[in-house]
C-alpha cells in the first residue's frame, strides 16, 4: 500500500522557521515528480511548490518563492520542505503529493497520491 506521511507541522511565530518531511512507502517515487499543496479554512487548495523527479527543477507559487525551499532525498524516498520567513497567511494544512512521471506539476489533479496533511500554525 502506498503511503505519503508528513510531518514537522506545529506551532510557530511569524519571522519563524518549519520543516516539514513526508517519507514514502509501499513505492518508490525516485523517478517521478513530488509537490507540497496547502489549504486553509475558508480557501482552496493552494500549490505550494513541485520539485522534478532528480531534484534539478523546482518551481514555486509566488507567494512563497524565496522563503520556502523543496528538496528531496531519492534514497531515503523523502521530500522536503523548508519553510522560511513563515507569516500567518501560510498558516494551513500542508499535503505532499506524488506525481507519476518526471516532470514537475503544479496542478494538484496531476497528482496520483496524497498524504494526509500536517498542520502549520503561525501566529503573529
Amino acid at each position: 500500500q502506498v503511503q505519503l506521511v508528513e510531518s514537522g507541522g506545529g506551532l510557530v511565530q511569524a519571522g519563524g522557521s518549519l520543516r516539514l518531511s513526508c517519507a514514502a512507502s509501499g513505492r518508490t517515487f525516485s523517478n517521478d515528480a513530488m509537490g507540497w499543496f496547502r489549504h486553509a479554512p475558508g480557501k482552496e487548495r493552494e500549490f505550494v511548490a513541485a520539485i522534478n523527479c532528480s531534484g534539478a527543477i523546482t518551481y514555486y507559487a509566488d507567494s512563497v518563492k524565496g522563503r520556502f525551499t523543496i528538496s528531496r532525498v531519492n534514497a531515503r524516498n523523502t521530500v522536503y520542505l523548508q519553510m522560511n520567513s513563515l507569516k500567518p497567511e501560510d498558516a494551513a494544512v500542508y499535503y505532499c503529493a506524488a506525481a507519476l512521471g518526471t516532470s514537475y506539476r503544479v496542478n494538484g489533479d496531476a497528482y496520483d497520491y496524497w498524504g494526509q496533511g500536517t498542520q502549520v500554525t503561525v501566529f503573529s
